[in-house]
């Protein structure tokens, strides 16, 4: 089955762009209280995930940092310790299970590598948990 019935829409996620500054990630990842975030570029196409290790990795490898200084450090300056992949729009449901083990939401693309959406890890185990219901029910 496909996945699209499943897809949170990019209307209704919150993503930064890899030109904000470290410290606008920050503030948002907190407000939301996110611990990954998608990253997008200016024409709206999914470029990767920034999660709250990357953040404190940077720090990290920046001793001198002063939190005033994040707002000099573009995103795309920050490196990426996972290489969260993005799943076209069509995918099957079964082809992105074992894929959400491993992170909180998948991120979804269209044919133009568009981001569209995500996919939820609570939504994909809601669905399973729907079907072995139902077929607990057919067996009956």
């Amino acid at each position: 089955m496909n996945a699209a019935f499943l897809l949170t829409p990019k209307s209704e996620v919150k993503y930064v762009y890899e030109e904000w500054t470290m410290r606008q990630a920050l503030e948002k990842m907190e407000h939301y209280r996110y611990s990954s975030i998608p990253v997008l570029n200016k024409k709206g196409k999914y470029v990767g995930t920034l999660t709250e290790g990357d953040l404190l990795w940077e720090l990290k490898g920046n001793e001198d940092l002063d939190f005033r200084d994040t707002e000099k450090i573009s995103l795309k300056e920050i490196p990426r310790y996972r290489n969260i992949k993005a799943v076209s729009i069509d995918v099957e449901v079964e082809d992105i299970m074992a894929t959400s083990l491993s992170q909180n939401f998948v991120p979804v693309i269209d044919d133009l590598g568009v981001f569209v959406g995500i996919i939820r890890r609570r939504e994909i185990i809601s669905y399973l948990l729907k079907i072995r219901a139902e077929s607990k029910m057919s067996l009956r």
